[in-house]
C-alpha cells in the first residue's frame, strides 16, 4: 500500500473512532423512549425491506466459494426471510428489556448527610470484530445503542454486501427515531490493517470485544490498546459422577455435543467416574457414534469402547468444534475437577450427580464463567440465562465473565448530593 493510502487509512479509521466517541456523548441524552422507538423502528424495516436484503446476501454467498468458505460457514453466512424475521423478533426483544442506564446499583446515606449513589452508566465506545454471521450486525448494535454505547462494527469480508444492508436499514431508522446517526458505524474497507489501526485509537475507543476464531481474537488481544472482552476457546466438559442417573446423563451428554457441534458452549471432553463407567460408556459411545461422533480416548475407554481412538495429550485441551469428542475415565471427583481446571478453557463446564455435596464441590472448585449441575452446558448463552441477548461470553474475570447482555455493557460511577457539606 502506498504512503499516501497509508495516511488515508488512518484518517479514515481516526475519523470514525472520533465519531463514536461524539455519538456517544450525545447518547446519554437520549432517553430509553428513543432507544427503543430505534429498535421497534428498526425491526419493521427490516420486515419492509426483506427482499432487498436477501438479494444483497445473495451477493455474498456468491462470492463465498471464492473465500474458501466451508458448507457449514455458507451456512451461517445465509439469510432468509424466516432468518430475518427472527432479527427483527430479537430487536423487539431488546426493546422490551429494561434500560440499564440510569439505574442505582446502590444507595447509602452517610452520617454527615451525603447522598451517596452507584449509578450503572454506559462504556462508551465499543470495538466489535466479528466474522461470517450478518445477524450479528444487527444483535451487536441493538445491545450496544440499548446500553447507552457507540459501536463500530468491523464485520467479514465474506459478509459485506449484508452487512452494508444491514447497517443502512439501522441507519434510516436511526434519522426517523432521533438516534446518533454515528452511533452505529460500519468499517466499510476490507484492508485488514484498519482493525490494528482502531485498536491503537484508545483515546476514543473503550473496550474492543472480537467474535470469532481463536486467531482473531488473539490477533485483537495481541494489538489492542484499550481493555477487551472475550474468550479463546470453548473447551467444554460435561463430567458423569458415580452418583449420576445415567439416563438423565445420557440425554445431558448428547444434547450438550451434537446439538451444535460449532459452538463455544458445545461440550468438546467427557469424564466419567470409575464406579459407573462400565455400564454408562458403552451405550453413551453407541448413541454418539450413532451421530457422527468420534470418540478419543484413555486407555479405559478405549478396552471399554473398541471403536474409541486412543488419546493423545493435545487432545485433552482441543476445542474440535466438530463430530469428535475425548473422554477419559476418572477415579474420583477431585481428579475431574483437577483435569477441567488444567486441560478447559474456563468457558462452561457441568457436573451430573445425586450428591449435592458432589454439586457444591464441583461449582465452587471449578474455574469457569458458567458451571452447571444436572444440564446440558448448551444453556451458558444470554437468552437462556434471561439476559435476553449477549454479544459474546467472557472468560474474563475483570470487567465481565458469561454471556455478556445489556448490563455487562456498562460500568458506573459514584452521583453525591450534598446540601453544602464540607470535609472537616
Amino acid at each position: 500500500m502506498a504512503v499516501a493510502q497509508q495516511k488515508d487509512l488512518w484518517t479514515y479509521c481516526h475519523d470514525l473512532a472520533r465519531q463514536a466517541r461524539d455519538a456517544s456523548a450525545e447518547l446519554a441524552s437520549v432517553s430509553g423512549a428513543t432507544k427503543n422507538a430505534w429498535l421497534l423502528r428498526a425491526a419493521a424495516e427490516l420486515r419492509r425491506r426483506t427482499p432487498e436484503l436477501v438479494a444483497a446476501n445473495g451477493q455474498d454467498l456468491a462470492a463465498a466459494p471464492g473465500f474458501g468458505l466451508t458448507a457449514a460457514q455458507i451456512d451461517r453466512l445465509k439469510l432468509t426471510p424466516a432468518g430475518i424475521e427472527k432479527i427483527a423478533t430479537a430487536l423487539a426483544e431488546v426493546a422490551a428489556l429494561p434500560d440499564p442506564v440510569g439505574e442505582v446499583i446502590e444507595a447509602s446515606l452517610r452520617p454527615n448527610g451525603l447522598d451517596v449513589q452507584k449509578v450503572r452508566v454506559p462504556l462508551g465506545v465499543i470495538f466489535f470484530i466479528y466474522e461470517s454471521r450478518p445477524e450479528v450486525t444487527v444483535d451487536a448494535a441493538a445491545l450496544c445503542v440499548k446500553s447507552g454505547n457507540a459501536v463500530i462494527l468491523r464485520g467479514g469480508k465474506e459478509a459485506a454486501h449484508s452487512n452494508r444492508a444491514l447497517h443502512a436499514t439501522l441507519i434510516d431508522a436511526a434519522r426517523a427515531t432521533g438516534v446518533p446517526e454515528r452511533a452505529v458505524q460500519l468499517v466499510t474497507t476490507a484492508d485488514r490493517d484498519a482493525v490494528g489501526h482502531l485498536l491503537s485509537l484508545s483515546e476514543y475507543i473503550t473496550v474492543a470485544i472480537p467474535r470469532g476464531g481463536e486467531g482473531l481474537i488473539r490477533r485483537v488481544v495481541d494489538e489492542a490498546r484499550m481493555p477487551v472482552i472475550k474468550h479463546f476457546t470453548g473447551n467444554c466438559h460435561v463430567y458423569v459422577d458415580h452418583s449420576a442417573d445415567l439416563a438423565m446423563a445420557e440425554r445431558i451428554v448428547v444434547n450438550a455435543k451434537c446439538h451444535r457441534l460449532g459452538v463455544c458452549n458445545a461440550a468438546e471432553s467427557l469424564l466419567v467416574h470409575a464406579d459407573v463407567a462400565a455400564g454408562f460408556l458403552p451405550e453413551i459411545a453407541r448413541r454418539l457414534t450413532e451421530l457422527g461422533i468420534e470418540l478419543r480416548g484413555d486407555a479405559a475407554t478405549c478396552q471399554l469402547v473398541p471403536g474409541a481412538v486412543a488419546a493423545t495429550e493435545e487432545d485433552w485441551s482441543t476445542e474440535y468444534l466438530g463430530p469428535i469428542m475425548s473422554v477419559k475415565v476418572v477415579a474420583s471427583l477431585d481428579e475431574a475437577i483437577v483435569h477441567i481446571n488444567r486441560y478447559g478453557s474456563q468457558h462452561t463446564d457441568a457436573i451430573v450427580t445425586s450428591h449435592l455435596a458432589a454439586a457444591r464441590e464441583f461449582t465452587r472448585r471449578v474455574d469457569s464463567s458458567a458451571v452447571i449441575v444436572n444440564a446440558s452446558t448448551r444453556f451458558n448463552d444470554g437468552g437462556q440465562l434471561g439476559l435476553g441477548a449477549e454479544i459474546g461470553i467472557s472468560t474474563d474475570k475483570l470487567h465481565a465473565r458469561g454471556p455478556c447482555g445489556l448490563k455487562e455493557l456498562t460500568t458506573y460511577k459514584y452521583v453525591v448530593y450534598g446540601e453544602g457539606q464540607v470535609r472537616e
